[in-house]
């Protein structure tokens, strides 16, 4: 198993409570993460102890991420909430979440993945650390896209 470790932040003009929904709606992941789908099980999917299943690739070649909340929090007085998961496997194994927090006029996220890839040699770890990053960033770029159609079309 070989360590993958990054941070991506993002500043969105969006208040923390509709950047904090985004983020917990698991099965929406797939509007802004490409080639992603979410798959939920039974039960409160914002609760400690929940389970779901990040699906990323095409066919044969879809990375299976398996995820359970560890840590979740949101306080709307603050504006400031905190998600971690943990990182199942079968591929992926270790942790990932993200913060919130108030910035401005929006909302400042900070996402971190600290996991193990099975089946990766070593010398790729670098490689993969920067396109991870890179890839969570353009995610993050879209989804302040696809909150700001929302926003617009909820205002007209």
């Amino acid at each position: 198993m070989t360590a993958v470790q990054f941070t991506v932040v993002h500043e969105f003009d969006e208040a923390p409570s509709a950047v904090w929904a985004e983020m917990v709606d698991w099965p929406a992941h797939g509007e802004w993460i490409p080639a992603t789908r979410v798959e939920v099980d039974p039960g409160d999917p914002t609760a400690v102890g929940a389970t779901f299943t990040g699906y990323t690739g095409y066919g044969p070649l879809t990375l299976v991420d398996r995820m359970r909340i560890t840590e979740i929090e949101f306080d709307d007085d603050a504006g400031t909430g905190r998600c971690v998961v943990e990182k199942l496997g079968p591929v992926l194994h270790g942790s990932a979440g993200f913060s919130i927090e108030p910035h401005g006029a929006g909302t400042r996220l900070e996402w971190f993945e600290d996991v193990t890839v099975r089946f990766l040699p070593g010398p790729l770890a670098p490689i993969v650390n920067k396109l991870s990053a890179l890839g969570f960033a353009q995610g993050m770029k879209q989804l302040a896209k696809v909150m700001r159609a929302k926003r617009t079309t909820v205002a007209a």
